[in-house]
């Protein structure tokens, strides 16, 4: 034997370990940020992000507005949308609604 199923073994065993490691670390560090299609921004647009501190893995001006306000009004969302962290963008995603309904929970507010 020249020991080659070993080695495979180990070989998947390693990038198994790898992967876990970047989706950890994903999960952990980064998260998606979704702004809902709005007159200002007519296609929408969703961003994977750096998160801070306790931020949401997925999160969006109208998140925000949930849960400072209890709603969504256009002065909040106005003034959410220029809270939003464009210094952290890692990579930008056409809109994505499943994100956006995910960070709001499951629900969507006019545009």
């Amino acid at each position: 034997m020249d020991g080659t199923p070993r080695k495979t073994k180990k070989i998947v065993f390693g990038l198994g370990v790898l992967v876990a490691a970047i989706a950890g670390t994903f999960f952990l560090k980064c998260g998606f940020y979704s702004i809902q299609p709005i007159g200002a921004l007519p296609e929408g647009a969703t961003v994977i992000v750096w998160r801070r501190d306790a931020e949401p893995f997925f999160n969006s001006p109208d998140a925000l507005c949930i849960e400072v306000m209890g709603g969504v009004s256009l002065l909040c969302r106005g003034a959410a949308m220029a809270r939003a962290p464009k210094d952290r963008i890692l990579l930008r995603l056409p809109y994505q609604r499943w994100a956006y309904l995910e960070s709001t929970g499951d629900r969507e507010f006019d545009r």
